[in-house]
């Protein structure tokens, strides 16, 4: 690999793309040479404050060119960058900070309000550091970049550092801190650039949020990787806004990046068919974060005449596992492993199963973290002989492609027999009027566990219990049926549309066991 680190990377592409816009924001627009520069100055400011290799710097930012540069700013040092989830609460953000032994906070006013708590409440924690504000829990960033030096710093630190600790959105109990190193990193960028075929002159839409694994990889890391552009939006209600329609029309972005939930809002918006016909821009559309319905597959197809190629990963594995390639799908598929990726499916004695079979989908490459972050039992736990158990049930088809079944927790077992949600969720998505849905196991006396539904109607939607279970009569074995469907206005979520089973089922135990009482 031509880069030595993360770092080493931007450094090298402001040489060789120095006036080529990298980012754009808004009315804001910045060229490699200038990131570089900024984050020269950032890196020094940081090392005046007394950041050692190895020190954790978290950074709780909305999407904006901060958060590209206070990275980029942090791996200039050889310390560990921590993404905070911007969506946490503030004693969540505590236990985070907390746990690694956070050394500063680069933050920004819009978080002010928990600089009090944080700087009380986490022992590590030395300085809060905010861009174009002062207060007295914090420092102004802007001020102390602005007598440092811009020259490159040297940055020879070796690819096994660990670079980043992403927590994982917490499925069980506490978030864990993924280990995942410059090695890690560098090569999922390698692999996916191979697999989805980028070119130089493509640019990135990035409106997912930047402290997910998913969007940092795929839409940070991988075009500073070939010298791309990245078009960066707030958030995903820009899409809704009328901005959209000049974002593509002025910036012509030709990589879109998104969940399930953006791909349904995007084929119901309101672009006149002409406009998608003649001046739509976007030529490789990738999904991930969540199960692609087939249902938004095939609107999306049938009004854009383009697919979604969905993927698979897990921030274990930095994230990308597999994707499906542009010139090669398959419905319902994940697609195949990335180049120098290898997968199997393994029973509970963890012996390979058959082409076909349903068993854990294990994955093996140099995408696979170090581990959990002071968790060895854990990482003992995940990773086996260098392979790393994803605790999603899957098969793998003649091809080689990956179709996953399920996640291993969600499973529900009726009367001996395996009953996996998607399979339920997918009839319940291609219901007309439903807008996300969820199925979880609860315990029963008779059966052992018995399925329920959790369905949100789409706006406007009026949907009857009784209609949906004959619908899905039509579709499914008796035993697979849910006993109830129970409709809510909300369902527990991730930053990336993903329902938090956990807190919906520990929601419903809690009032299973109250009732029960």
């Amino acid at each position: 690999m031509e880069f030595k680190n993360l770092a080493d990377m931007l450094t090298k592409n402001a040489k060789r793309y120095k006036n080529k816009k990298y980012i754009f924001f808004e009315d804001q627009k910045y060229t490699f040479n200038q990131v570089n520069k900024i984050t020269n100055k950032l890196a020094n400011a940081l090392l005046r404050l007394g950041l050692k290799k190895g020190d954790r710097v978290a950074i709780l930012l909305d999407n904006s060119p901060e958060f590209i540069f206070s990275f980029f700013g942090i791996t200039k040092c050889g310390a560990v960058a921590v993404p905070i989830n911007n969506f946490l609460k503030e004693e969540e953000i505590t236990y985070i900070l907390n746990d690694c032994e956070v050394k500063f906070l680069i933050s920004s006013e819009n978080y002010k309000d928990f600089f009090p708590y944080l700087k009380s409440n986490t022992n590590s924690l030395e300085e809060i550091l905010t861009y174009d504000f002062s207060s007295s829990y914090s420092v102004n960033l802007n001020e102390l970049m602005a007598n440092e030096s811009d020259e490159n710093l040297p940055c020879d630190y070796d690819m096994e550092e660990l670079a980043v600790l992403i927590y994982t959105s917490g499925t069980t109990g506490n978030p864990k801190g993924a280990m995942l190193t410059h090695k890690n990193l560098l090569s999922n960028c390698h692999s996916t650039t191979q697999a989805f075929k980028v070119k130089k002159r493509d640019r990135f839409l990035l409106f997912l949020p930047m402290f997910h694994s998913y969007a940092f990889t795929t839409c940070v890391l991988l075009p500073t990787f070939l010298g791309c552009s990245i078009i960066i939006l707030r958030s995903v209600l820009e899409l809704r806004s009328k901005k959209f329609k000049n974002i593509l029309l002025f910036k012509r972005p030709t990589f879109f990046l998104g969940v399930p939930q953006v791909y349904s809002a995007l084929a119901k918006a309101k672009l006149p068919n002409w406009f998608i016909k003649f001046l739509y821009p976007v030529r490789i559309h990738a999904s991930g974060g969540a199960p692609l319905p087939e249902e938004i597959l095939n609107v999306f197809k049938e009004r854009f005449k383009k697919p979604i190629i969905e993927g698979y990963g897990l921030s274990e594995a930095s994230p990308v596992v597999s994707v499906n390639r542009l010139e090669w799908q398959k419905p319902y598929s994940v697609g195949l492993p990335l180049p120098g990726v290898e997968v199997k499916v393994v029973n509970d004695d963890e012996e390979e199963l058959p082409v076909g079979e349903i068993g854990e989908l294990i994955v093996k490459g140099p995408n696979i973290m170090k581990g959990y972050w002071n968790l060895p039992e854990a990482t003992t736990q995940a990773i086996r002989n260098g392979w790393l158990f994803t605790g999603d049930m899957a098969r793998l088809d003649e091809d080689g492609f990956i179709y996953i079944v399920d996640r291993k927790k969600d499973l529900i077992i009726v009367k001996g027999i395996n009953v996996y949600p998607r399979e339920i969720e997918e009839l319940l998505y291609q219901y007309p009027g439903v807008e996300a849905a969820a199925v979880i196991g609860i315990p029963d006396e008779a059966s052992g566990e018995v399925p329920v539904a959790y369905v949100m109607p789409a706006d406007g939607a009026e949907l009857k219990e009784k209609d949906i279970k004959n619908y899905l009569k039509e579709h499914l074995a008796n035993y697979k049926l849910p006993r109830k469907i129970i409709f809510t206005k909300e369902l527990p979520m991730t930053a990336t549309g993903k329902v938090l089973k956990r807190k919906l089922k520990e929601l419903v135990l809690k009032d299973y066991q109250n009732k029960k009482s």
